[in-house]
């Protein structure tokens, strides 16, 4: 319990905060170009990870674990970080949806594959940002 305990600290609140603004930015990319430009499933979720992340990489960096290196490697570790997280959280959520949802129409089991790649994406990248990306202790 004590170790949960010190992974649940400020910096996973400041991780939510950051993780709202970036929700509801994202939210708005990923199912407009789905529902409204009719974008694929890998295209919207892609788009909005590319243009969300960009968001995430400052204020996470500097608001919520306070790094103030300034390093290519961290760069570089926070993009493979986002692509290794969007890669398992979505491609696990759409053969999962597929499956659990085989009676519902595409749309639907794409829409709930998206939102579900999005929470995993979440429980993934937050692990990956404060051990790996930013190193934070």
């Amino acid at each position: 319990m004590n170790k949960l305990h010190g992974l649940i600290d400020r910096k996973f609140a400041k991780f939510l905060l950051v993780g709202v603004i970036n929700t509801l930015v994202g939210t708005a990319i990923m199912f407009g170009l789905y529902n409204l430009v009719h974008c694929t499933y890998w295209v919207s979720s892609a788009v909005n990870y590319i243009l969300t992340s960009i968001l995430s990489f400052f204020l996470n960096k500097y608001f919520t674990f306070g790094s103030r290196k300034k390093s290519a490697s961290e760069v570089v570790r926070f993009a493979v970080n986002i692509a290794v997280c969007y890669l398992l959280a979505y491609g696990i959520a759409k053969p999962l949806c597929v499956a659990v949802l085989s009676g519902a129409s595409t749309t639907i089991r794409d829409n709930i594959s998206m939102l579900c790649g999005m929470c995993l994406f979440t429980v993934f990248n937050y692990f990956g940002q404060r051990f790996f990306a930013f190193h934070v202790k």
